[in-house]
């Protein structure tokens, strides 16, 4: 709001090229912005043109059908009547069977409208105006304004009236629109889903909006071109503001029109002069930009200063299963799980070499098991002797005792 133009160029409607004025910016063009307000009045107020609709009240139920009751083996469900046809016999009625009635059937009397807020409605509407004057808003949106000299766009009263859709068509284009016209007639698309046999069997992208004072014409000249629509400013519709809930539409004012506006909102000090009870609405931060309120100079030096966060200690690691803390431990642990890889690799001379070391060490101990482990003068051979011996020791000395008595 702080960064708003304080005026607006005024074009006139013969030599778009060249400007007749300026107009002072409204405040209903400097309002907040409100996506979230949009949004929920553009869906209520789309549910007020819905038409009751819901099933018959006999739907399902239209056959003679009976149950044939217990013992047969068979579910007691109605069944159709008659025989001869694939019908006979089917079940009816129940909401599981083919051709039945549904569960729950909707009825006309459901609440299909919406109340809504008068307030929030206005609010809402001075929102997607303030939101059609800013070129990213109506760019993140769609439109192509690339060739528009600025927003928001105001035309000189010739304007209004026009009469003739070629003469309104070239009009737009010396705007800078022509970008913006083909990029609507390029959407135009069969529409998916049954709407197609319901008379709506295209869908096509929303153009420019053009808002008038008085209708001179120009309702008649732009009726058919697609994608562009006419407002009066006196009955401004979100529906039209805000197509699908989202802002930013790319309008086009003429200069009465303009100047309507501030006759229609008013100021924030004045209030709405033709809306009784309203007042435009105020922003919640006259500065939107928080990180620099924040590092600003005025709240730091007030504020208490930045916690250290307390010291913890770290996970202990253990060696045999993680490298990282292996090789703080033991900085020749890489080279040695890559020896050994290379050694494990078919082919490598590392694997060549352990290969013979191997083969040496198995004959080295095949020669010393001839030599060494073999007659009698192995190991266990003497070993087992030494128990032979003490074995006939006590044999010798038991023959004694028993001698003796």
């Amino acid at each position: 709001m702080a960064t708003a133009r304080p005026v607006v160029s005024v074009y006139k409607c013969d030599a778009p090229s060249e400007k007749s004025g300026t107009l002072p910016m409204p405040h209903a063009l400097m309002s907040p912005l409100r996506p979230d307000l949009v949004r929920v009045i553009h869906s209520n107020m789309s549910k007020n043109t819905r038409q009751a609709t819901s099933v018959g009240a006999k739907v399902g139920y239209e056959t003679a059908a009976e149950s044939w009751g217990t013992g047969r083996a068979v579910a007691r469900v109605p069944r159709a009547p008659g025989g001869g046809t694939h019908r006979a016999g089917q079940g009816a009625f129940g909401n599981m069977c083919r051709g039945g009635g549904m569960f729950n059937p909707t009825k006309t009397w459901r609440r299909w409208h919406r109340r809504i807020n008068v307030t929030q409605k206005r609010h809402a509407v001075a929102t997607a105006l303030a939101a059609s004057s800013l070129p990213p808003l109506v760019m993140a949106r769609g439109h192509r304004i690339g060739q528009v000299a600025e927003l928001p766009l105001v035309v000189t009263d010739g304007l209004e009236s026009i009469t003739k859709t070629k003469q309104a068509v070239e009009t737009l284009k010396q705007l800078g629109c022509a970008e913006e016209l083909q990029r609507v007639i390029d959407s135009k698309k069969l529409r998916a889903g049954k709407g197609k046999a319901r008379n709506r069997r295209y869908t096509m992208r929303r153009g420019p909006l053009i808002i008038y004072n008085e209708d001179n014409g120009i309702v008649r000249a732009c009726r058919n071109i697609p994608g562009v629509e006419t407002a009066n400013v006196m009955r401004l519709n979100l529906l039209r503001l805000a197509p699908g809930g989202h802002f930013g539409r790319f309008v086009i004012w003429t200069e009465s029109a303009f100047k309507k506006l501030s006759e229609i909102y008013g100021s924030l000090k004045s209030g709405a002069p033709l809306k009784k009870n309203y007042t435009l609405p105020r922003a919640a931060m006259e500065n939107a930009d928080v990180a620099r309120i924040i590092n600003s100079n005025e709240v730091q030096s007030v504020l208490r200063p930045k916690l250290e966060a307390p010291k913890r200690g770290g996970v202990k690691l253990n060696p045999l299963k993680n490298k990282a803390a292996m090789d703080k431990l033991n900085p020749a642990a890489a080279e040695v799980r890559e020896q050994r890889a290379k050694e494990s690799k078919k082919g490598t001379a590392e694997q060549k070499a352990v290969a013979e070391k191997r083969k040496a060490r198995e004959t080295a101990s095949k020669e010393y098991n001839k030599k060494n482990k073999k007659g009698d003068d192995t190991f266990y051979k003497r070993l087992m002797k030494a128990f032979e011996a003490k074995a006939k020791a006590a044999e010798a000395k038991d023959e004694q005792e028993g001698d003796d008595e």
